[in-house]
């Protein structure tokens, strides 16, 4: 099971795994409060993505098929099935720092690794 969460949402027992999926360490937040098992920024949108989209819903589906094309590159296959992996022995959590979980690319992350896309790994 793979869940999404704001990393300024308590910690709970039933978050499992707790990855950081952000690019940028949140502002306000410390490492240990935070209790991830690891903080995957290489899986985050790229720096050039991320200033584009700008939270802009307008550009929302651009951003997640753009997104998309960068999680399906080779190299982050390893990272993807490594996630895959943990979330097929227990619950991962997708920590995120957006305010709208919906259109973030913790979302786009969690479908793909959900979808058939996310098997070719």
């Amino acid at each position: 099971m793979i869940k999404l969460k704001r990393i300024y949402d308590p910690v709970d027992s039933q978050d499992g795994a707790r990855f950081l999926v952000e690019r940028l360490w949140p502002r306000g937040v410390s490492k240990e409060k935070a209790e991830l098992a690891g903080w995957l920024k290489e899986l985050a949108p790229s720096p050039e993505l991320r200033k584009w989209y700008q939270h802009d819903l307008g550009r929302w589906d651009e951003f997640r098929r753009r997104y998309l094309e960068e999680l399906a590159a080779p190299g982050q296959w390893p990272l993807l099935a490594q996630l895959r992996k943990t979330a097929r022995e227990g619950t991962v959590t997708l920590v995120l720092a957006a305010r709208d979980p919906e259109h973030s690319s913790a979302r786009v992350l969690k479908d793909f690794l959900e979808s058939e896309g996310g098997h070719m790994i």
